[in-house]
């Protein structure tokens, strides 16, 4: 018999920057969520150091952005393979450019908004057991707590305990092994905020804490050292030189260890009652950075769901929607850092000799980095829409300029300006210049404003837009009877006539 129970709406596991990011919008949203985390302590190991562009307009949704922003360097390109880059400087964002800070910075802020809105964080609580069934989810912990939510979220990472408690299977092949990391001391600060090098002996990666010490990842093609060895800082300082040129004067490791890097995907993101999301859904190389990345994205969009699902504005088939959009998005990071990874590793004669080629042509293949730039930023990431939808449904919105449709009383907080700032409400945002008065009905579910500049692109367009910041739906010239439908299929019923 267990020794005590508790009873909530969502059980999360794991206090990565997935969990954290999904346990706050749902305190947010008004729900009760309790976050189970293995460690005792928070950890200040970082294994990410980029926030991308599509991540950083996720954050600007919740207020966090400018404070994260400030903690770490913005990087409007991002060279690899020595003289071959990627410009960021021209992405049709707020932000363009990939922000380099420890990930420890995601962290902390995300931490402190989950507790704000009320998320039950419980430290040292390692899961050891997990039953569902048509009503909710048990999960059992090591102290004999039995915790019991409508719906569990996974985000314990590459070894998730929930995937392997499911059965998932996790299929998928290591990548590289025997990659050596440590953080170190610089005699000589690098010119580039990350610098990046690879050649026919191996591989190298440097950048910057923030306070005073370096992460480099290294690895040598001849060597292979067991997971969790120690390797000396003098065979990091030799492989780092052999791969970009010199070692920067490295000194002072105050930690080192070794690692493999595995490309894996579970089939399904969803099982019954329990989801999977960030690295115990998908894991892949370092290359592109865009790890970190996916987990928040993939928690922005469960996110909003689970909340429409348990407070009665959707059917419990929204869900599995989440496996439709976020499933083919990891399939194709796990596509685009593996194509990185094994250009910067190359053994064969013909991937070496491309990799050259690239280099050779530096800035001139801007169609291509381009599009890059916007795959690897998260930009270009779209869902499916419905045939015959107008062609924004499923498009990432960008950060539009809005009015409001009724000057505040001098009591009433400022309208939002932009589109990001109304999302921070973690509703859907109607923008539209004329049928304002269909939306009264959702007001609880819904904002509405009106385009800044009326006679712009969507002078005629209604736009509903999904707390995520993806179009739900839009029209041209609505009549009021179209937008109720279309108000009402995403976002229920509404509270009053």
């Amino acid at each position: 018999m267990t020794a005590k129970q508790t009873v909530t709406d969502v059980l999360i596991v794991g206090a990565g920057p997935t969990g954290l990011l999904l346990a706050g919008d749902l305190a947010a949203a008004g729900l009760a969520v309790t976050l189970l985390e293995k460690r005792g302590a928070e950890s200040n190991l970082t294994r990410a150091f980029a926030v991308h562009a599509r991540t950083l307009e996720m954050l600007d949704a919740r207020g966090l952005a400018d404070d994260l922003i400030a903690t770490g360097r913005p990087l409007t390109s991002l060279k690899m393979f020595n003289r071959f880059g990627v410009e960021l400087g021209n992405l049709p964002t707020r932000f363009p450019f990939v922000l380099i800070t420890p990930q420890y910075n995601v962290e902390r802020l995300l931490h402190e908004r989950a507790v704000e809105a009320g998320a039950t964080i419980l430290r040292g609580s390692e899961v050891t057991g997990l039953r569902q069934d048509a009503e909710g989810v048990t999960l059992e912990t090591a102290d004999g707590t039995a915790h019991r939510a409508r719906y569990a979220v996974g985000t314990d990472g590459v070894r998730s305990t929930v995937r392997e408690l499911l059965g998932v299977p996790y299929p998928g092949e290591s990548v590289v092994d025997s990659v050596l990391l440590a953080d170190v001391r610089l005699e000589r600060e690098p010119e580039s905020t990350i610098t990046v090098g690879a050649g026919s002996a191996g591989f190298a990666f440097l950048a910057p804490f923030g306070d005073g010490y370096h992460r480099v990842i290294a690895w040598d093609r001849t060597e292979r050292v067991p997971d969790g060895t120690t390797p000396s800082l003098e065979r990091i300082a030799a492989i780092t030189e052999a791969a970009i040129g010199e070692d920067f004067g490295m000194h002072e490791a105050r930690w080192a260890s070794t690692f493999h890097s595995d490309e894996r995907q579970v089939p399904n993101y969803r099982s019954g009652r329990v989801f999977l999301a960030g690295d115990a859904a998908h894991c892949h190389s370092p290359a592109g950075g865009q790890g970190m990345n996916t987990g928040l994205q993939d928690a922005a969009n469960l996110s909003w769901k689970l909340a429409a699902v348990l407070r009665g504005h959707a059917t419990d088939a929204l869900l599995d929607s989440y496996q439709t959009e976020r499933h083919p998005v990891g399939k194709t990071v796990l596509r685009t850092s593996g194509a990185l990874i094994r250009l910067a590793l190359a053994e064969s004669a013909p991937t070496r000799a491309l990799r050259g080629a690239l280099t050779a042509l530096g800035g001139h293949l801007d169609p291509v980095t381009e599009r890059g730039a916007r795959m690897v930023s998260g930009i270009d990431i779209a869902y499916p829409a419905p045939k015959d939808a107008h062609p924004l449904v499923g498009k990432r919105v960008p950060d539009l300029r809005l009015t409001a449709i009724e000057k505040p009383r001098d009591d009433e907080p400022a309208a939002p300006e932009r589109l990001y700032e109304a999302l921070r409400a973690g509703k859907f945002v109607l923008v539209s210049n004329d049928v304002q008065s269909a939306a009264a009905p959702w007001t609880d579910r819904l904002v509405t404003a009106a385009p800044a500049d009326p006679h712009g692109k969507l002078r005629d367009t209604v736009l509903l837009i999904r707390p995520d910041g993806y179009a739900a739906w839009a029209a041209v010239d609505p009549g009021h009877r179209d937008v109720t439908e279309a108000l009402t299929a995403h976002l229920g019923a509404p509270t009053s006539a």
